[in-house]
C-alpha cells in the first residue's frame, strides 16, 4: 500500500495471478494492511453496489466520531473513485484525489474515518465492494454534492452524470462548513493510533 497526497488515504494494488484456468488475487491482507496503515480494520459492514455509467455516487461521510472507515475495489467494470478532504483544519482541506478502481488492475483504496468518498461508474454494470469500519447509520450520514464548482473534480466529461435525488440536493462543501457539518482534522486524528 502507498499512502496518497491526502493523509488518511491510500492505494494498493495487488499482484494478480493468471493461467490458464483464469486469475487470483488477494485484494485484502490484514497483516499487510496493519503494517501500511499503522493499524487495523475493524470490519462491521460489507457493501456491493451495482451502477450503470455516467452513475456518480457521492460524496458521502460520517459524523466522527465514530466516523467510517472504507476499503474499497471494483470486482466488475471500472469507476473513477474519488477521495476528497472534507476535514476542516488539514491541511489538504478541499483537495482531491482521483484512482480508477477496474476488474484488470483490481486497485483499491483505502480512506480513514471523516474523508470524503465518491467514485463514479465509467461502464455498465460496475461493481463496486467496500469494507466498513461502522454500520450504516442514517442520523450519521452526509454528503457533499459531487459536482460542488469549488471542488472543481475533473469527473470524465464524455459521461452523461446520473445523482440521486439526495447527492443532488446536498450541500457544497462552504455550506457543509458553514453549517458545521463537518468534521475536524482533530478528532479524526484522535481515533488513529498515535506515534
Amino acid at each position: 500500500m502507498k499512502p496518497l497526497g491526502i493523509e488518511g488515504a491510500w492505494a494498493h494494488t495487488p499482484t494478480v495471478f493468471t493461467d490458464n484456468r483464469g486469475r487470483f488475487h488477494e485484494w485484502f491482507r490484514s497483516d499487510r494492511f496493519h503494517d501500511a496503515v499503522g493499524q487495523g480494520l475493524r470490519l462491521a459492514q460489507a457493501n456491493c453496489s451495482r451502477s450503470v455509467r455516467g452513475t456518480l455516487r457521492g460524496i458521502h461521510y460520517a459524523s466522527v466520531p465514530p466516523g467510517q472507515a472504507k476499503y474499497v475495489t471494483c470486482v466488475s467494470g471500472a469507476v473513477l473513485d474519488v477521495v476528497v478532504d472534507i476535514r476542516t483544519g488539514s491541511p489538504t482541506f478541499g483537495k482531491w484525489e482521483a484512482i480508477r478502481l477496474d476488474d484488470v488492475t483490481h486497485n483499491c483504496v483505502y480512506l480513514s474515518e471523516g474523508l470524503g468518498h465518491a467514485f463514479m461508474a465509467l461502464e455498465d454494470n460496475s461493481t463496486v465492494v467496500y469494507l466498513c469500519s461502522q454500520e450504516y447509520a442514517p442520523q450519521r450520514e452526509y454528503g457533499i454534492h459531487p459536482l460542488d464548482p469549488a471542488l472543481d473534480i475533473d469527473w470524465p466529461e464524455d459521461v452523461e452524470v446520473r445523482l440521486s435525488g439526495k447527492d443532488a440536493a446536498a450541500p457544497t462543501l462552504d455550506e457543509a462548513e458553514r453549517q458545521g457539518l463537518l468534521p475536524s482534522f482533530e478528532a479524526c486524528a484522535e481515533l488513529r493510533p498515535h506515534e
